[in-house]
């Protein structure tokens, strides 16, 4: 690790002017990523910029009844804020399902949303990889690529985004807020990652220096009825190999409002909207939520040694769903 300066911010206009300044410096929150990648020479930032005692670790109800959670919210805060757990309840179970209680003590909600691909190719610095290096390759096309991408992959990048909070957020139409030096902005969370394209190394489109300040979730009914289900290739804590975040409002047996929400299967969450179509309106049975997902399905293009993520992510879409409906009908 080379050396780098540090410096605390206590404003978030002192915190943009210091990255102004330097190009090469990067905010800090909890690090649980930064640090990793850090170690490993991904990152080679000249100046952190802590920005964990910004004052934006609070989630508020807006006027329209939705929840507004600031960047530096830790994981831990977020997932037991009782009015997460009563309205959103598939973003807890996401960020329980995320970490260990240390990770998620440090992890802050702007930092989650901005951590970047475990592809090992793309952490180590012997092989090449297009998002670390553009223009190199993508040697997980032809090696390692069991936990890659099946939906909106390239052929210059097949990895896949490893947040779970991001899942459960582009569920429910998140907005992400943003300061600049030319001032605030923000960005739906669908339109917050960028597809990936020839240019797998730009990865949101968040301007220049700007510093995530907050996430906004609009009042959703549906939200309160919802689940986040996580498949990983072990008991403990790990990555997953696919997951969802998934909401159903039932009456009468149809359909009346359904989000749903792939994780692990493409370069960004995947908002299921093909499948949210497919349904609404519709009867709530098995039968149904299987086409939904083969609807929303028929666009993966799978690799030699993934393809198993097919119907992996069928079987989650009519499980989870199922349980809803069932839920929904006591």
């Amino acid at each position: 690790m080379r050396e780098f300066g540090y410096e605390r911010v206590l404003d978030v206009s002192g915190a943009i002017a210091l990255l102004g300044d330097d190009p090469d410096a990067r905010f800090l929150g909890g690090g649980t990523n930064l640090v990793d990648l850090m170690k490993a020479g991904v990152e080679r930032p000249t100046r952190l910029v802590d920005v964990r005692e910004l004052p934006l670790d609070r989630v508020e109800f807006t006027p329209d009844g939705g929840l507004r959670i600031g960047a530096t919210v830790t994981n831990s805060d977020l997932a037991a804020h009782p009015e997460v757990r009563r309205h959103y309840p598939a973003l807890a179970q996401a960020v329980l399902a995320g970490a260990s209680g240390q990770l998620r003590n440090m992890a802050t909600v702007g930092g989650n949303l901005l951590q970047r691909t475990r592809c090992g190719y793309f952490t180590d610095l012997a092989k090449p990889c297009n998002k670390r290096a553009p223009g190199s390759g993508c040697p997980a096309i032809e090696g390692e690529h069991h936990n890659h991408a099946v939906l909106g992959a390239s052929e210059h990048c097949v990895a896949t985004h490893p947040s779970d909070m991001a899942v459960a957020l582009t569920a429910f139409d998140a907005v992400v807020s943003y300061e600049t030096a030319d001032g605030p902005g923000e960005l739906a969370l669908s339109d917050f990652y960028l597809p990936v394209g020839d240019t797998p190394h730009r990865e949101t489109a968040l301007p220049p220096g700007a510093l995530i300040t907050g996430v906004t979730l609009p009042a959703a009914p549906v939200a309160a009825h919802s689940r986040y289900r996580k498949v990983r290739e072990r008991a403990s804590y790990a990555f997953a190999i696919g997951s969802i975040a998934a909401a159903l409002d039932v009456q009468d047996d149809v359909v009346r409002d359904v989000r749903l929400a792939f994780g692990a299967v493409a370069s960004r969450p995947w908002r299921a909207m093909e499948a949210e179509r497919v349904l609404t309106g519709g009867p709530a049975s098995a039968e149904a939520f299987a086409a939904a997902a083969d609807a929303e399905l028929a666009a993966a293009k799978p690799l030699p040694h993934n393809g198993y993520k097919v119907p992996l992510m069928r079987n989650l879409v009519v499980a989870v769903l199922t349980e809803l409906a069932e839920e929904a009908a006591r």
